[in-house]
């Protein structure tokens, strides 16, 4: 059980979490016109539902991948059935579950809102009793900031929160030697996000690695089968995606068919390209630094000893460097968190700490700008409800 403090922090961790959802749903909750010069499009908390992509998971929480369904109810979305193959179900089955009690719209919110403090929980406790940082409060306190991209995602109908708490909780437990919890939780990132391929493959090498090595030295060691679960359990649960796409699609790989969602493009680095579909622009010199928080934060966990971090990290660096799309500040938002930990010596700093209370301003801004922007053209509800 969580000593006295633990619980402390936990509950200081919830209260700030539920507390800047509500701060950032505000102008909206109130359906104000303008607020800092940001102009809002009317309709109060209906811009929150809009906000792409979560109107796309409730038809999947409502039809669970029904063609039929999916064409005759959600066909103001503008979608082709099997485009709904890549979102996973996990996250539509919890607004499904909390639909009873709240609606499917409002459920979608509460369903994010409660894996974003999960998230900010399982971090603090990974942080703290594996003692990777000074400050395991402070820096908790800056992931749910940091990076800015994520405070929009746990703001709005994404499956981020879930997919980054299933990721934490996977390291915790292996880190724990609990490797059958672990199997089955990175088997739910299975079915929650694509990435979660790069989250075994990490334990996959994290794990399995050691054992490689020492047969290459010609030691005599025991297979590692007590970690088996960590691979067998998410190829598993692969397979069992698959085979719900084939029942309903009647398309084993339907993922791969679902349309313009797989944005890995050759050579390296395409987002570098203005003619790109999903990029569109020259204006790229953000995507730099993300490469470089990235890139920098698996060779300081490496060189920390952090290895099973490193490489996950390391991992989602090489795959984002693939990606041909201009969020890839969303894409990168599971790796985040151990970049932080990477970084936590400078974090937690009194110089940082001062720079990061101005920085909220900004994040706020940010946030807002994008929320009233970034929004689906749907204005009939009916469907959703």
């Amino acid at each position: 059980m969580p000593d006295n403090k633990t619980k402390k922090n936990l509950l200081i961790l919830a209260i700030i979490t539920i507390g800047s959802t509500l701060l950032i749903w505000l102008p909206f909750i109130l359906d104000l016109k303008s607020f800092w010069n940001l102009i809002y499009p009317g309709g109060g908390v209906a811009t929150l539902w809009r906000n792409f992509d979560g109107l796309n998971y409730i038809a999947v929480a409502k039809s669970f991948y029904n063609p039929l369904t999916l064409q005759e109810n959600f066909s103001s979305l503008g979608l082709a059935p099997i485009y709904f193959a890549s979102h996973f179900p996990l996250y539509p089955m919890f607004i499904a579950l909390a639909s009873p009690v709240f609606g499917f719209l409002n459920g979608m919110l509460i369903v994010t809102t409660t894996f974003s403090v999960l998230s900010v929980w399982i971090f603090y406790l990974l942080v703290k009793d594996f003692k990777l940082t000074e400050n395991p409060l402070w820096l908790s306190l800056i992931f749910l900031a940091l990076p800015a991209r994520w405070v929009i995602v746990r703001s709005v109908g994404s499956n981020e929160p879930l997919f980054i708490f299933l990721v934490l909780a996977t390291f915790y437990l292996t880190r724990k030697s609990k490797y059958f919890l672990a199997g089955i939780v990175a088997s739910l990132a299975v079915w929650t996000r694509s990435p979660a391929v790069i989250l075994v493959a990490a334990l996959g090498f994290s794990v399995f690695g050691h054992w490689l090595l020492a047969l290459v030295k010609n030691h005599k060691v025991k297979f590692p089968t007590y970690a088996l679960p960590l691979i067998a359990f998410p190829i598993a649960a692969a397979l069992g995606l698959f085979y719900l796409y084939f029942v309903q699609f009647g398309d084993f790989f339907a993922y791969f068919h679902s349309g313009d969602n797989i944005h890995l493009t050759l050579p390296p680095f395409p987002v570098f390209n203005k003619e790109q579909y999903w990029v569109g622009t020259f204006w790229l010199e953000n995507i730099i630094y993300v490469y470089l928080f990235l890139a920098a934060g698996a060779i300081v966990l490496w060189q920390k000893k952090l290895y099973d971090l490193a490489i996950f990290v390391g991992l989602f660096f090489i795959a984002s460097s693939f990606i041909a799309h201009l969020d890839i500040g969303r894409y990168i938002l599971p790796a985040f968190p151990f970049v932080l930990i990477a970084f936590e010596k400078f974090l937690v700093s009194r110089e940082f700490k001062i720079a990061f209370i101005i920085l909220l301003i900004p994040i706020y801004l940010f946030t807002q700008n994008f929320l009233i922007g970034n929004i689906s053209p749907i204005t009939d509800f009916t469907p959703f409800r």
